[in-house]
């Protein structure tokens, strides 16, 4: 008989290890070394083309903004409106002044533009702030311009001395007749002051025609053209009204960024940036140039009471990308452009009916 002997056998199994091996981490960064690389450098051909859009929408919501906020201005031109004072037909609402054509403001060079490639639109009001007053010379009921003061009397409850403190050295006052059949402007050179029962103000005086020189009538509301509507006796019917206006002119002084400036009571607001076209025509009535639109104010021999509504072209453009290749077809240079016009109908379009 044989003994059988049991015993246990021990198998070792060798655990086993966590994570990657060298080979499969090698062949993972490799691939994502690849596809890193290529989201990059697609990512590095779309940020240009996204900051191109972005550019271009901000620039057409500057322009839509900045046209928006003219059309409110504009379309009140020539209204004449002012509590107390009814003046039929009313003598004036915009003036234009236009830039000089020929003048080779751009530097196509260094795509830079400069003042003279820009026209000026003026809204005249008034300032609401200061209440009308009549003119009124001592001892006598009527006032010439041509002299270099002008005494006022107040209207309503205006007392004279809150009457003279609205009056400061440098403020442009607009003075006309009652029906509206002349007027004429002019700068007061010191502030109001209480004379004789009344306020005196000093001025430049006017032309004999009413006219001004530039320096002091900086609006361009009178010029010789304009002769059977400019006058130099005010009487104390007639009224004296201060000067409110709205301008629209483009500041060029850094030449590499003209900016659209809206300024109203000697204060300026940028409206838009890297504007490089503005430009102000006009439509009048006179049987001939219906619907057609002057951006020369020659044309029509500087008469603003003709006026009967206005287009403002507007061009703008991008930051300027020297790094590519494209160039636009209106100037050449190193950006994109965007324009927009539009065609502004003031209310009041009895001037000079």
């Amino acid at each position: 008989m044989k003994n059988r002997h049991t015993g246990t056998v021990n198998i070792s199994r060798r655990a086993s290890s966590p994570g990657f091996s060298l080979v499969e981490l090698m062949v993972a960064m490799a691939i994502f070394l690849v596809v890193g690389g290529a989201a990059v450098e697609l990512a590095k051909k779309h940020v240009p083309l996204f900051t191109s859009q972005q550019s271009q929408t901000g620039l057409n919501l500057a322009m839509r903004n900045g046209v928006a906020q003219m059309q409110i201005d504009v379309v009140n031109a020539g209204t004449g409106y002012y509590q107390g004072v009814n003046i039929p037909s009313w003598p004036i609402g915009i003036t234009v002044l236009n830039s000089a054509p020929g003048t080779g403001c751009f530097d196509s060079a260094a795509n830079t533009y400069t003042s003279t490639c820009f026209d000026t639109l003026n809204v005249i009001a008034m300032d609401q702030n200061t209440p009308p007053s009549n003119p009124s010379d001592i001892g006598s009921n009527c006032v010439s311009t041509t002299s270099s003061s002008l005494f006022i009397t107040p209207v309503g409850a205006t007392t004279l001395s809150q009457l003279a403190a609205d009056f400061h050295t440098g403020d442009q006052i607009l003075l006309v007749k009652s029906d509206g059949s002349q007027m004429t402007t002019t700068i007061l050179t010191s502030d109001g002051l209480i004379s004789g029962g009344k306020v005196k103000l000093a001025h430049n005086p006017t032309g004999l025609d009413g006219t001004n020189t530039t320096s002091a009538d900086p609006l361009s509301l009178t010029n010789s053209a304009d002769s059977n509507k400019l006058g130099t006796q005010f009487c104390n019917t007639d009224w004296v009204l201060r000067l409110a206006p709205i301008t629209y002119s483009v500041d060029a002084s850094d030449p590499t960024d003209p900016k659209l400036i809206r300024t109203q009571n000697g204060q300026p607001s940028v409206i838009a940036e890297q504007i490089i076209g503005f430009k102000v025509g006009a439509s009048i009535w006179n049987g001939t140039t219906d619907n057609t639109y002057s951006f020369d104010a020659a044309s029509y021999n500087h008469d603003w009471s003709l006026i009967r509504s206005v287009r403002v072209s507007m061009i703008g453009r991008t930051p300027s990308d020297m790094g590519s290749s494209f160039r636009n077809s209106f100037d050449g240079g190193p950006y994109k452009i965007q324009s927009i016009s539009v065609v502004i109908n003031p209310r009041n379009l009895s001037m000079n009916d």
